[in-house]
């Protein structure tokens, strides 16, 4: 398998337009994106898109990837049915291998206790608050953000998600990743020809 593996989590509600920004310029940067879900039987999506995973959880290892990107769904907050892609994480963060989470995702991280000790943000700091997770004091009220090698972001943040993952995954760098965000981001002009310069 390609060292440049992401790994994008599926499942049945997943959130369509949180992770396209980070996903398509992840790839047209080098990165291979494979789907993972609770099986390899097709997950249908919020908008009714239906996606037949590449592989299942059971046989995803962090040392196969570069980055494990989790999206928001409504299953998050319906259940346990997802939890097991945050014990996922949870090995690929102690593997020393990235993980983006956005959406309700960071609430399955909160209930991990994953958050209880590093940075972050989501849709609301009482979102996470319900979980009964211990990081309140670690809930930074902003777009998107970076503890090392954790990422999370809130619902309506596509563009700042993919921000620090193309920032992490080294896609653009400096003024290139500024520039990017701000085409994205801001509908700046001007940033169209610096990103293409």
């Amino acid at each position: 398998m390609s060292s440049r593996t992401v790994h994008l989590a599926v499942y049945d509600t997943l959130a369509d337009w949180e992770t396209g920004h980070a996903t398509a310029w992840l790839a047209r940067g080098g990165h291979t994106i494979r789907t993972v879900g609770p099986t390899t039987e097709p997950v249908t999506t919020m908008g009714g898109v239906r996606i037949a995973p590449d592989l299942a959880l059971a046989d995803l290892r962090p040392e196969d990837s570069t980055l494990l990107i989790l999206t928001g769904a409504d299953l998050w907050d319906m259940g346990d049915d997802l939890a097991p892609f945050a014990a996922g994480a949870r090995a690929f963060l102690d593997a020393g291998v990235p993980v983006a989470a956005i959406c309700g995702a960071t609430a399955g991280l909160a209930r991990e206790g994953l958050l209880d000790d590093r940075d972050h943000t989501s849709a609301a700091a009482p979102y996470l608050a319900a979980t009964g997770y211990k990081g309140g004091d670690h809930y930074r009220e902003t777009d998107a953000v970076t503890d090392g090698d954790l990422i999370t972001a809130g619902p309506t943040e596509p563009v700042a998600f993919a921000r620090e993952v193309l920032g992490r995954m080294g896609v653009f760098e400096g003024a290139k990743l500024d520039a990017w965000y701000r085409l994205f981001h801001h509908s700046d002009p001007a940033a169209y020809e610096e990103l293409n310069a």
